[in-house]
């Protein structure tokens, strides 16, 4: 899951040029309740006109958007089509999030740390460690046993990268469950560096934490995920992706492949920790205005465990634990595997925003563009409507 960190920056995009699109577009719009609801219309139309461009640019066969302000829903709508038998896609589709699902698991881990079962120190493999020696063969490489939970939400393990020059190995060995394949890594992919010194965007990391997961809550990743850091958040229709287009989840759109690329030639399933779970945008902005450390409504993490989460490493002051962050105080994640081009942003203004296709385009812009998309959409917007939170999509 290429993240293309070095070029995402908060800037938005001029005013796209209103283009003639074949897809659909469908909507859902809240009942507004008291003055000033609803959009004008103009900026209304300027907004829309932003999102089909969108379209029309990356030939996307769906693209969905939820955006909130001030904790309350302020815009959902879909576009286009599920690029199967021609149906329309709406709001309640779910699409995969690819490596949205990183901050999903740094609220749960740091959930867990929160609650005193584990510790940002903790150390991951080796006698005494979270995992202790159960993957792989003894005595484990250099530097193996200084690995700490810490190390693993920051991408500063040493190592296991997707930025090469070894392989990413999330996407090597496709027949191994996740033990089979940490057992195999541990074995056959030495470190690059010790922990803590340099960032490496690291997939695999992911895939560990999530076992860490398991062996502090004695739950499957999933299960413990949904009961513990979604549903509290209100959020009951996320779910794990499937392998194969015939493991396609209800609502879930089908993907379309570009370049060559094949959606359903990977093991999605084991991505879970890092880049597996479905959604629909408004899943996501559910889950964030939970975690936005906004007064508007509870958060499920605590202040001090926020800032923990949300601030930068020394390796990379632009990523934190699980997210990434600017000087401004906005965190975020996008997420692209084949199939797919995704971003979760919450902003320092108190707005928070989802947005998910199904398709990426190798070489080109498509998930910058994605990004600021939104930021363009919304700097469109002078008066906002003030719905009840959620209620169009309940």
């Amino acid at each position: 899951m290429n993240t293309h960190l070095s070029r995402r920056r908060f800037l938005a995009g001029a005013a796209a040029v209103p283009l003639r699109l074949s897809a659909s577009a469908e909507g859902e719009r809240p009942t507004g309740s008291g003055p000033g609801d609803g959009f004008a219309p103009r900026e209304l139309s300027a907004m829309e006109d932003a999102a089909m461009a969108f379209v029309a640019e990356y030939q996307a066969p769906a693209l969905s958007i939820a955006i909130t302000r001030e904790g309350r829903l302020a815009y959902v709508k879909a576009f286009g089509e599920t690029a199967d038998s021609g149906q329309k896609v709406t709001p309640r589709h779910r699409f995969r999030i690819a490596s949205v699902s990183k901050p999903i698991t740094s609220v749960a881990v740091m959930g867990l740390i929160e609650e005193g079962r584990l510790h940002l120190s903790d150390r991951v493999f080796g006698d005494g460690s979270v995992l202790g020696e159960r993957f792989g063969k003894q005595p484990y490489g250099s530097h193996v046993t200084e690995i700490t939970i810490e190390h693993l939400l920051t991408h500063t393990g040493g190592g296991w990268s997707n930025e090469g020059p070894d392989p990413d190995p999330m996407f090597i060995r496709a027949r191994s469950n996740t033990h089979q394949l940490i057992a195999w890594v541990l074995d056959n992919m030495p470190l690059r560096h010790p922990p803590g010194e340099r960032f490496a965007y690291s997939n695999f990391g992911f895939c560990v934490l999530g076992r860490v997961i398991e062996e502090r809550t004695g739950m499957s990743y999933e299960r413990y995920l949904r009961d513990h850091v979604l549903r509290p958040c209100g959020v009951t229709g996320m779910e794990l992706a499937g392998n194969r287009l015939s493991d396609r989840r209800r609502l879930e759109v089908n993907y379309v492949g570009a370049n060559g690329e094949k959606p359903y030639g990977m093991n999605v399933a084991r991505m879970d920790a890092h880049g597996g779970w479905i959604a629909t945008p408004t899943d996501l902005v559910r889950f964030l205005v939970r975690v936005d450390g906004f007064a508007t409504r509870t958060d499920i993490l605590k202040p001090e465990t926020l800032r923990a989460m949300t601030t930068g490493s020394l390796a990379n002051t632009g990523y934190a634990k699980g997210w990434m962050v600017n000087n401004r105080s906005n965190w975020w994640h996008n997420g692209s595997l084949p199939g797919t081009t995704a971003i979760m942003v919450r902003t320092s203004g108190g707005m928070c925003w989802a947005a998910l296709t199904n398709i990426r385009r190798p070489g080109s812009k498509m998930d910058l563009d994605l990004d600021r998309l939104i930021w363009n959409m919304v700097s469109k917007v002078t008066s906002w409507p003030a719905w009840d939170l959620f209620d169009a999509t309940d």
